[in-house]
């Protein structure tokens, strides 16, 4: 039981990687809050709802996971959004949404949660970006962009937070098998096309799971990794050492 006596909330747990994240944590004997957009209901965790890109919706989302389990030691932000676009063809309203869930949300999370970290001196923060952060993403701009943003702020806040023993982190992902993803190939004239062109992508043959991620996630939140903070974690299969947009 890597996280027992620990309480974490993990936002996007209604779906793919936040998903993962929730069943994992609660099979390593922690209390979990879920956050997500629409109404859910995790095996094994408390749910909440939540626009992260709401002031008063975190704020109330937050005074609601209080009340349910106290102060909250570990903080899993891996909600999103995305609008698939070229940045010449990207919409200023999806810009600014965008950066508002998944930029916002995290500054959010953080304001809400990191001062009663600072009081216990001790407290963790898994991010999630995207390698599309560090490499660029055609037809996914804004999104690359505010992964981008992530990482940055990942390590900002790991100088900031440090004086408290906070360790804030980053995971960057790539193609892993989730509704977004599928989404994207749904877009496509032959999904089932781009899905194989995208496994070729990756040198170990295959997209990720998001279990693959959940557990990275699990480390960095445990006391395991004690010692890391303000790191950036690519999990990709290999596609950042053989990045390919096109055959």
């Amino acid at each position: 039981m890597r996280l027992a006596g620990k309480t974490a909330l993990i936002t996007g747990g209604a779906s793919g990687i936040g998903a993962a994240c929730v069943a994992r944590f609660v099979r390593e004997g922690a209390r979990v809050v879920s956050l997500d957009l629409e109404a859910h209901r995790p095996e094994g965790a408390a749910a909440v709802v939540a626009d992260l890109g709401s002031d008063e919706s975190v704020h109330a989302a937050a005074e609601e996971v209080r009340k349910a389990v106290g102060d909250v030691d570990i903080v899993v932000h891996s909600a999103a959004t995305t609008a698939f676009a070229t940045t010449l063809d990207t919409k200023p309203e999806d810009i600014e949404r965008i950066f508002r869930v998944n930029v916002g949300g995290a500054y959010r999370l953080v304001k809400e949660f990191a001062p009663a970290m600072r009081r216990k001196k001790s407290g963790a923060f898994v991010v999630m970006a995207s390698i599309t952060g560090l490499v660029g993403a055609p037809g996914l701009s804004a999104y690359a962009a505010s992964k981008g943003a992530l990482i940055t702020l990942t390590r900002t806040l790991a100088l900031e937070l440090a004086e408290w023993q906070i360790r804030v982190n980053c995971v960057c992902p790539a193609s892993i098998d989730t509704p977004l993803l599928r989404a994207s190939f749904e877009r496509t004239a032959d999904a089932a096309g781009a899905r194989e062109l995208n496994i070729k992508r990756h040198p170990l043959g295959r997209l990720g799971t998001a279990e693959d991620v959940a557990n990275l996630v699990l480390f960095l939140a445990s006391d395991e990794a004690a010692w890391i903070t303000g790191g950036t974690y690519v999990i990709d299969g290999g596609a950042s050492i053989a990045r390919r947009w096109e055959e």
